[in-house]
């Protein structure tokens, strides 16, 4: 069988298989988050405003992670940053 040409080149054979299943496997995942023990000591205390840091962690990184975990839990928090420095607050 001839190879089939892409404006003048050969293009290799992929070489494949099916296999038939009954259902897909359901995904393992974490439950939860490695983030949530910081938003649980936070919510168990009495500040209303804390300073966080994680090391080895971008500013803006721990934001975005700590936010999506607030809005899939649904709590009441707030992040903000200033002047490269994260913060959390009871609102």
């Amino acid at each position: 069988m001839k190879r089939p040409m892409l404006n003048g080149i050969k293009m290799s054979e992929v070489k494949f298989n099916f296999k038939p299943i009954k259902r897909k496997p359901s995904r393992k995942y974490r439950k939860g988050s490695k983030y949530d023990p910081i938003l649980d000591r936070f919510i168990e205390g009495t500040d209303n405003l804390v300073k966080v840091t994680v090391e080895g962690r971008d500013t803006n990184y721990l934001r975005t992670q700590l936010k999506k975990r607030i809005e899939a839990r649904g709590l009441s928090l707030k992040t903000s940053v200033a002047n490269g420095v994260l913060y959390l607050e009871k609102t």
